[in-house]
């Protein structure tokens, strides 16, 4: 055996690593330390900072970014802190690069954890219509304040089909059939771009770092993937309540990609928010 077929032979005897948490390449993805140290990157990170994911590991973000906003996002990251929220900032532009994004941010195993996105642009029109749409459920009682509430959320976000489970509740909003029920039990990211999309490694690849669990926009699993595409499903959106100690949550489903939108999340979250006051209100009827 020749050194080449020796080498082939010793590589393919060797496991393979894990590739550990990664995610979907319609986004970028930092782990910052609580001082804004660079420590993790996503891949395609380079078309975003102009810098590449290498270079970024171990130096302050504050390197890379404008000043201003540096500013601004730190400002609303000590906002931030001590709660369990994610922070949102919209229309930010990082580099020279004239392009915006929007950007998400939440604290996760003592991470900062920053993602970003090209800027949406809608400024405040997702969250204009939420209280109108809450405001329509006030007359709506036990199945029929879950219809709606299933109904308006499909209105808020534009999304072919959206499910509504709470508790064992369960109501479901659609335009046309899918090929099968949505799986709520199945865990997946708040976001899903498009099932079809590449995604991207996080550098470095430590299997056993799982701060980039929490990320909006984590890449889901091969069985979660396929499953969505057996059921018809090109991209989602996840938005969970709590009430009473019961666990809730829309799942948006679209027929087809649809470009990631922190807003559109954020205003879907604070509609599942007053949603989850209604149905309180309703059970206090009862």
């Amino acid at each position: 055996m020749d050194d080449v077929q020796e080498l082939h032979a010793e590589l393919s005897a060797e496991p393979r690593r894990s590739e550990g948490v990664r995610i979907q390449s319609a986004g970028y993805l930092l782990e910052l330390s609580l001082d804004w140290i660079v420590l993790r990157a996503s891949q395609n990170i380079h078309h975003l900072l102009g810098q590449s994911h290498v270079t970024l590991i171990d130096e302050p973000f504050g390197r890379f970014v404008h000043s201003q906003a540096l500013h601004d996002l730190r400002n609303l990251f000590s906002r931030l802190s001590g709660t369990t929220g994610t922070g949102r900032a919209y229309g930010i532009r990082l580099t020279d690069d004239p392009d915006l994004v929007d950007v998400a941010f939440q604290l996760s195993d003592g991470r900062v954890l920053l993602e970003a996105v090209p800027s949406a642009g809608s400024y405040g029109e997702a969250f204009g219509t939420v209280g109108g749409l809450i405001a329509g459920l006030s007359d709506h009682g036990g199945q029929a304040l879950l219809d709606g509430g299933a109904r308006r959320m499909r209105a808020l976000t534009g999304y072919d089909r959206v499910t509504l489970v709470c508790g064992d509740r369960r109501a479901e909003s659609s335009r046309g059939a899918f090929s099968a029920a949505a799986d709520l039990a199945a865990t997946l990211p708040a976001i899903i771009a498009d099932i079809e999309r590449e995604v991207v490694s996080i550098f470095p690849r430590e299997p056993d770092e799982t701060s980039a669990e929490a990320a909006l926009l984590r890449s889901a699993d091969a069985d979660a993937v396929e499953a969505l595409s057996a059921a018809g499903v090109r991209s989602t959106m996840s938005v969970r309540f709590t009430l009473n100690d019961v666990d809730g949550e829309f799942r948006c489903d679209s027929r087809s990609p649809r470009a990631p939108s922190f807003e559109l999340h954020a205003a879907a979250e604070l509609f599942a928010q007053l949603f989850a006051m209604r149905l309180e209100i309703d059970r206090l009827k009862a």
